[in-house]
């Protein structure tokens, strides 16, 4: 007889029994639960139990010493041979954490891990049923928050009439009350988030580093964008858009047009999608490296195991990693509705003829790749060769402009010469070209050089032989 269930995240298949698989039994009831078949090969075939009705009592009684669990255990036999003997135990999920031997154990597939650190705080507030941005946060209190957040709040939800102007005409704390951001008297982490100018004495690492790369190893200049989680999408946008990726600018006509190599409100999504799903446990701000002709955006934060990246595009159900800071998204209208954010990416650069972004799991988190348009790319190559010819031209002007500052310059200094020639012959008109050559520190070639001349400007003339003779002043 064969088991055709294969191992997977909630079937273990174990030959015989050993305590340790308490650990399987642990981590089935921390994550969706199981059944673990004993007596049964990996491969699927019955192997069958000689103290299957030992086994079927102490393994209850373990399961409960040790974790304080109830689960089903039955015998089973193989249909093709009764005297096979096995077990199958099955294990329910539980709502609340389990520990065995003071360890905490998951499944991941058909892998059974520890879970430590964060990864154990996320499972504990899982299997209570909450999600971190609902924790409170103590010690802060709505006069800590920042008003300029609250107003770009109340604008964009006035602006998109996600609330009307009575539901925004409320004290600061009582709109944060309409927006869930209360955990009895303590505001929730997705309200400091939200609204704290400085979230990073809570939650190190919360906020957007942005970077402009020659390539992919030099960085030309960055930015990094601190503040509240609303005042960060207005920042980083407006940077983004002005100073790392400037518009290409042609005109139809006299009407002036301004290109971007991807949309501005698409990317606007991709930043909201990053700031609502980014794991805010881990201190790995969000990175946005911005090239020639492409931008990335990533976030620390895997998606949910049964949302595949092939599915962003198409229709799939919504689970925002933060729920209550999607939340006051919705409401002030960054967002339209949950789970439709690639289905709007998609319209906008249809709109434009942009390419689609290209999303991947990278480093523990979403990378998301949008490249330039062919129309950008087209465009960018028209007006670089327009801007070469434009700058050859220049160049060869100046390169004229220069030589002819040099040769104005060379004949200042061969006048000065020459004045200084003449100086010396009224002192001493029986001076010699190797005296001129030495008092002047030019050479003799130079000096014969600059008496030609001035012989030839009948400024001066030699009287007698070169040996001998003098000079004398013509004018």
């Amino acid at each position: 007889m064969i088991i055709t269930r294969p191992e997977n995240q909630d079937v273990e298949l174990k030959q015989n029994w050993q305590d340790e698989y308490l650990k399987w039994i642990c981590a089935f009831a921390n994550t969706k639960g199981g059944v673990l078949y004993i007596g049964v090969h990996d491969k699927g075939e019955v192997l069958g139990l000689s103290n299957y009705h030992q086994l079927s009592e102490a393994i209850p009684l373990k399961i409960r010493q040790t974790m304080g669990l109830l689960v089903d255990i039955q015998i089973l036999s193989a249909d093709d041979d009764a005297a096979k003997k096995y077990l199958k135990i099955s294990v329910e999920k539980y709502p609340f954490p389990v520990s065995y031997h003071g360890k905490y154990y998951k499944r991941v597939g058909s892998i059974t891990l520890e879970v430590i650190g964060l990864e154990l705080d996320k499972m504990i507030l899982s299997v209570q049923g909450r999600t971190w941005d609902s924790v409170p946060v103590p010690h802060v209190k709505i006069s800590d928050l920042d008003e300029r957040a609250f107003q770009i709040f109340k604008k964009r939800a006035l602006f998109t009439h996600r609330l009307t102007e009575e539901q925004l005409n409320v004290s600061n704390k009582d709109l944060i009350h309409n927006l869930h951001g209360f955990e009895n008297d303590y505001l929730t982490r997705a309200a400091v988030l939200s609204f704290h100018p400085d979230p990073e004495q809570w939650f190190t690492g919360a906020y957007v580093k942005i970077a402009y790369f020659l390539d992919e190893a030099n960085i030309l200049y960055q930015d990094e964008v601190h503040g509240s989680l609303l005042e960060q999408v207005e920042r980083t946008m407006e940077i983004i858009y002005t100073k790392y990726m400037k518009a290409l600018i042609d005109y139809d006509g006299i009407a002036r047009r301004e290109t971007y190599f991807f949309p501005h409100d698409a990317f606007r999504e991709l930043l909201l999608n990053a700031l609502i799903h980014r794991d805010y446990m881990n201190p790995t701000p969000i990175q946005i490296q911005i090239f020639k002709d492409k931008i990335d955006i990533w976030n620390i934060g895997k998606m949910p195991d049964d949302i595949k990246l092939e599915d962003l595009f198409t229709k799939h159900r919504s689970e925002p990693r933060n729920p209550n800071i999607a939340n006051v998204f919705f409401r002030c209208g960054y967002i339209e509705s949950w789970g439709r954010g690639y289905f709007k990416i998609q319209e906008l650069c249809k709109q434009v003829n942009a390419k689609l972004p290209v999303p991947e799991n990278l480093s523990g988190g979403i990378s998301v790749v949008c490249n330039a348009s062919e129309q950008y790319l087209k465009l960018a190559e028209q007006l670089d060769e327009g801007v070469g010819d434009e700058l050859r031209t220049r160049k060869k002007s100046s390169q004229k402009t220069r030589e002819k500052t040099r040769e104005k310059t060379r004949e200042k200094t061969r006048e000065k010469t020459r004045e200084k020639i003449v100086q010396i012959i009224i002192n001493n008109p029986n001076v010699t070209t190797s005296e001129l050559a030495e008092q002047l520190e030019l050479t003799v070639k130079g000096i014969e050089w600059q008496l030609k001349q001035l012989k030839e400007h009948n400024i001066i003339r030699r009287v007698g032989a070169d040996k001998g003779g003098y000079w004398e002043i013509i004018k």
